[in-house]
C-alpha cells in the first residue's frame, strides 16, 4: 500500500520520566535510517514492530534552524571543494 506524503508521520512518545522514547513512523527514509541504527546498535535501539522503534533519549534532538546565510556559505565552501550531494535511491 502506497501513503501520500501526509499520511507518513512520525510521532515521538517522549516522556520525562522515561530513559528511552519510541518512534511510531510510516516515512521510508526514517524507518530504513532506524533499521540501520538498530542493526548497529541494537543493545541501544530495537525494533519493536514494522513502525515502532524504541530508541534513548539522548537520539532526539530539537535544534533552533539553520539561518539562510548560513545554509548559503555552507553550500559555497561545499561547491568550492568539490563535494556532490549524495545520490538517493528512488523508493517504488
Amino acid at each position: 500500500m502506497k501513503l501520500s506524503l501526509v499520511e507518513r508521520e512520525t510521532i515521538l512518545l517522549y516522556n520525562q520520566a522515561e530513559p528511552m522514547a519510541e518512534v511510531y513512523t510510516h516515512d521510508p527514509r526514517l524507518m530504513e535510517k532506524l533499521e540501520l541504527l538498530a542493526k548497529k546498535h541494537p543493545d541501544q535501539i530495537t525494533r519493536k514492530d514494522a513502525h515502532n522503534f524504541t530508541v534513548p533519549k539522548r537520539c532526539v534532538s530539537v535544534r533552533e534552524p539553520y539561518s539562510v546565510e548560513r545554509r548559503k556559505a555552507a553550500s559555497e565552501r561545499a561547491k568550492a571543494a568539490g563535494y556532490q550531494p549524495p545520490v538517493r535511491k528512488s523508493s517504488s
